[in-house]
């Protein structure tokens, strides 16, 4: 068995679903401290995190990822226990084997091998580290950011190891995200009864045409590296459950997908002009998840490509496409930001697995990136 088999199966046999990490991150720390890091534990509430560090030059390379994971579902519903590892037929299962407890192994391997290689490397290696990624992410990689800002330590290429690959490993890097807003709407209405719709005012009916409307709107035309911003409804509720009743309230949640052609400001005084124009009487609250980030061609991509491609022999397409990662807290500060792991064909599923032999040259591909950017 691998190192870095080892290693995943041990994280794997952590039950840290968010926000527990569960003795991961000491797990961790105890095989980077051997390699000379540095190590800062940040706890924020409920939350562990930690920020490793080997040397105190720059250029700065950071591994990021997050040792928590996402609720079982029924155990009875997995073929095997999803926190006792199991090797099947070359694929390693377990909750948290892709999403992204391989990844983590993966790249404390491959600073082990690169630091016995190379231990007066240039520059400095980090780890950022949270268990905060699958919840609200409100005390994980964002308050860990704003610790080293506040000091003024800057990140020059970050590697996030969330599973960006689709059918085969490194087919695909994630070099940007789009952003994600979210609205909370309560459209007003009267309530009553159906047979006298003239004493009741339906916010069913307030609202339709408004929906359509910005259902219909077409929010900017994208870019080469994004497509158009998209606009989602995820939540529709109202009545009282009667057929007789004509409901008092709507209550509706949707949420933008966007680009770097527009903003969340522009996006959201187009909504209230939309709702405004239909004369409803609303309320909406917003939250911004993240703003959109792309990460250009240039020394991090390039690295990652080259190793790819020699370990793998495949080109690697750049995407910013799924959902939100933690990238987004930390390219704002300048940083140079991709993603970069295995299939993400089972995340969060159950049987979630992973390839072994794609976690052992995961390694590898981290390991060259190391060599290209800090040798």
């Amino acid at each position: 068995m691998s190192e870095t088999i080892a290693l995943v199966k041990d994280l794997i046999a952590r039950q840290s679903v968010t926000p527990e990490d569960a003795g991961c991150q000491d797990t961790m720390i105890k095989r980077l401290e051997a390699l000379g890091f540095t190590v800062e534990r940040l706890r924020f509430d409920d939350v562990d995190n930690f920020w490793a560090r080997r040397g105190t030059t720059d250029p700065v390379f950071a591994f990021a990822g997050h040792t928590d994971v996402v609720p079982t579902g029924p155990i009875e519903d997995w073929q095997s226990h999803p926190f006792k590892p199991e090797e099947r037929d070359g694929l390693l299962y377990g909750r948290g084997a892709a999403d992204m407890k391989g990844s983590l192994a993966a790249m404390v391997t491959a600073c082990e091998r690169f630091i016995s290689q190379h231990p007066d490397h240039n520059g400095s290696i980090a780890f950022l580290i949270t268990s905060d990624e699958e919840g609200p992410s409100i005390n994980g990689t964002v308050k860990v950011v704003e610790h080293l800002e506040a000091r003024n330590e800057k990140i020059t290429w970050c590697l996030v190891g969330e599973p960006s690959s689709s059918k085969q490993l490194g087919d695909v890097i994630k070099n940007g995200r789009r952003g994600s807003l979210n609205g909370y709407l309560t459209v007003n209405g009267v309530q009553g009864h159906v047979a006298y719709p003239h004493l009741s005012d339906n916010p069913i009916h307030r609202f339709a045409p408004a929906m359509a409307e910005l259902c219909a709107q077409q929010w900017d035309q994208g870019n080469e590296f994004f497509p158009p911003t998209t606009f989602q409804v995820s939540n529709f509720n109202s009545g009282t459950g009667a057929e007789n009743v004509i409901p008092g309230h709507v209550n509706a949640k949707f949420n933008f997908r966007f680009s770097t052609e527009t903003n969340d400001a522009k996006l959201k005084s187009t909504v209230h002009a939309i709702l405004d124009k239909h004369k409803i009487d609303y309320e909406l609250n917003w939250r911004l998840s993240g703003n959109p980030f792309i990460t250009p061609r240039g020394e991090l991509v390039s690295a990652a490509t080259e190793s790819i491609k020699e370990h793998t022999n495949i080109e690697t397409e750049l995407s910013t496409s799924g959902g939100t990662s933690d990238g987004r807290f930390i390219a704002p500060t300048g940083a140079q930001v991709l993603e970069l792991g295995p299939l993400n064909a089972t995340i969060h599923q159950v049987d979630e697995c992973v390839s072994c032999d794609d976690l052992d040259n995961l390694s590898l591909i981290y390991e060259g990136i190391l060599k290209r950017l800090l040798s």
